[in-house]
């Protein structure tokens, strides 16, 4: 994929999806990095790697964060169980929640959130807003935001192992799944969320809704052809009406979020000593000297070696 050399790019990093990857991925063997005063920054040392490898491969000329700000939002009132099957952060990822923000403001990348937003609902909002002047790349792990991929707007999910990614364009998620970027909430909406703890329609699970789905071509599709379906599909629908529209207003990323912003500040021109200053207060020493080449070079993106996806994932920058 050719991105151009006039073209903006903006990456929009998903930030929690990154601390949290980061800091899982290093803490299961119960070593965690702390400085000599104690405090835990394994999850901000991971975070600043999978970062650097992103901008390396994408090459981004803007660069913003997005960032939840506390478990409570809108969705909390539409639906009072939505996500309180989750559990507590653990105690040594706390701190480094504030830390690590510190660590992107030292980058000189903005760091965005809203009270009463998720992180999903301001980076579909930036998306949206900035796509028409600019391309647009998402760095999470969050398969929901499938949702905003179009022409201009590419997701990229990270994958097991740093440097790995799948690159979602709207003609490698219909190519991998035979879905449109609508259809991912119109199934969200039928099959529900576990980890988000909606739940769909009671009785419908993946197989069942991506039939439908690909069947009719949506949940109006689908209402309007319930005569078609068999009894029991039918009569799950029938009793779950209200679920099944709720779930998939849960599901379905906000871009009008009130997000305050100026475009200028999402330059991304590295300030080499204000980064290694921050890094010599977490003793990151290694990533001193990672940062210490300035531009990122120019590189390949890994991708799983799955013949059928290898042609659709593979991204030369």
């Amino acid at each position: 994929m050719d991105l151009g050399e006039s073209r903006e790019r903006l990456l929009i990093v998903d930030g929690m999806a990154l601390l949290f990857r980061a800091y899982f991925a290093t803490s299961f063997t119960g070593a965690i990095r702390r400085t000599s005063a104690g405090v835990p920054v394994n999850g901000i040392h991971g975070w600043v790697r999978y970062f650097w490898d992103a901008v390396q491969k994408f090459e981004p000329t803007r660069v913003v964060c997005c960032w939840d700000m506390g478990s409570t939002t809108f969705r909390s009132g539409q639906f009072e169980g939505y996500k309180v099957n989750r559990p507590e952060a653990p105690e040594d990822l706390i701190p480094q929640f504030d830390l690590v923000k510190d660590v992107v403001a030292s980058f000189g990348i903005p760091n965005v959130g809203i009270s009463g937003y998720e992180a999903d609902d301001c980076i579909g909002t930036l998306a949206k807003l900035y796509a028409p002047h600019t391309d647009v790349f998402i760095l999470t792990g969050d398969h929901d935001m499938l949702q905003l991929v179009d022409d201009r707007i590419t997701v990229v999910i990270m994958k097991k192992g740093q440097g790995n990614y799948a690159v979602y364009t709207p003609d490698y998620l219909f190519e991998e799944r035979q879905l449109t970027p609508a259809q991912i909430v119109d199934l969200k909406g039928l099959m529900g969320d576990t980890s988000d703890n909606y739940p769909g329609v009671k009785g419908i699970g993946e197989k069942t809704a991506l039939k439908l789905v690909l069947e009719y071509g949506s949940i109006e599709g689908i209402l309007g052809n319930l005569d078609g379906l068999s009894k029991t599909i039918r009569a799950k629908i029938e009793a779950d009406l209200d679920m099944l529209h709720l779930s998939r207003d849960l599901a379905t990323i906000r871009c009008d979020a009130p997000v305050e912003l100026e475009w200028e500040h999402c330059v991304w021109a590295l300030d080499h000593a204000a980064v290694a200053s921050k890094f010599e207060e977490l003793e990151f020493g290694g990533l001193i000297k990672l940062i210490s080449g300035g531009s990122a070079p120019k590189a390949k993106a890994k991708v799983e070696k799955d013949p059928f996806v290898q042609t659709a994932m593979t991204l030369e920058l």
